[in-house]
């Protein structure tokens, strides 16, 4: 168990905010997994103010089981502001700001990782989100933008300052993307510095990594990102090794046909099955990482254009020997 201000967190196993990724139907598929939090999607706090339509159906957080974060994204401290307070509103329990994006769409408005060249203007972000909102405010951030700009420490320090309640570092530099590893001695150094709780992201594949980030930096809380694309099971994993100390068998065959199969229809059920079978192409994908033929199943899936057709192509996949 693990305390974000007042929100009480069952685990300290975290899935990460990942566009295009982790949508409502996802966020079910990794609640059923047992993480701890969950996070939406980062979402635009421009998109929320001037009520795209698209932006705020991202924000639908009915039916799902708390706790969740909603992730906003922005450059100015008003807008996030009140993005802040529309999710607080339908039911964010803890409101995170992406300091961290490194794609440049979003690095060019001043947004993501680009805050983190502006600290003074970051500051003033962290403190008017944690004035409008009632609920915990967290920061997600990287290193800083380069090898020679690390400045994740200053970054932090003024999120505690200004009355954040946790921190999530992802150890590499906007510059790296998601290239070479993460240095997780900077999140034993973070987790030193501050008195807020440290969540510390990247390069979780397994159970083990997720035990050892822990146990290398003293961290409150792990948040695994592209470890669980197609892999969802790693949750369980991972939250079974923290915080109970056993290691479960991985998933079977027919029980990753179940999710899969499962997940798709969570998203034909929100989206609609022309627009769920689209987007779902990515996600059968991933979950064929380890299967015979799967390059080809691929070509398959990428080819499908209705649900019946991708249960097909998923239940001919059969494990590699």
């Amino acid at each position: 168990m693990i305390k974000i201000g007042n929100v009480v967190i069952p685990n300290r196993v975290f899935s990460a905010p990942m566009a295009g990724v982790t949508d409502k139907a996802f966020r079910q598929i990794i609640r059923s997994c047992g993480a701890g939090l969950i996070y939406t999607e980062m979402i635009s706090d421009m998109g929320l103010v001037y009520g795209q339509q698209r932006t705020h159906k991202m924000l639908d957080l009915q039916g799902e089981e708390p706790p969740l974060a909603v992730q906003i994204f922005g450059s100015e401290p008003e807008p996030m502001a009140q993005a802040a307070q529309l999710a607080a509103s339908q039911g964010a329990d803890i409101v995170d700001i992406n300091m961290g994006c490194p794609t440049p769409k979003i690095v060019k408005n001043g947004e993501g990782a680009a805050l983190m060249l502006d600290i003074p203007r970051a500051r003033r972000i962290i403190r008017a989100v944690v004035n409008a909102v009632p609920v915990p405010v967290t920061v997600k951030m990287r290193l800083g933008w380069s090898r020679d700009q690390i400045n994740y420490l200053e970054l932090a320090e003024a999120a505690q300052e200004e009355g954040a309640a946790a921190v999530a570092l992802h150890a590499r530099t906007r510059d790296q993307f998601y290239s070479g590893q993460a240095d997780w001695s900077h999140i034993a150094c973070l987790k030193k510095h501050l008195e807020i709780p440290v969540i510390g992201n990247g390069d979780i594949w397994t159970a083990e990594d997720a035990l050892g980030m822990a146990e290398k930096t003293g961290c409150d809380a792990v948040m695994i990102g592209r470890g669980i694309m197609g892999n969802p099971f790693l949750i369980r994993e991972a939250v079974a090794l923290l915080e109970r100390g056993e290691r479960i068998s991985p998933p079977t065959l027919e029980e990753k046909l179940a999710l899969a199969a499962r997940h798709l229809d969570l998203a034909c059920q929100y989206k609609g099955e022309n627009v769920a079978v689209r987007e779902m192409r990515k996600h059968f994908s991933w979950y064929l990482k380890g299967m015979r033929g799967a390059a080809q199943l691929r070509q398959q899936i990428n080819q499908a254009t209705t649900r019946q057709q991708l249960l097909d192509i998923f239940h001919s996949a059969q494990p590699r020997k």
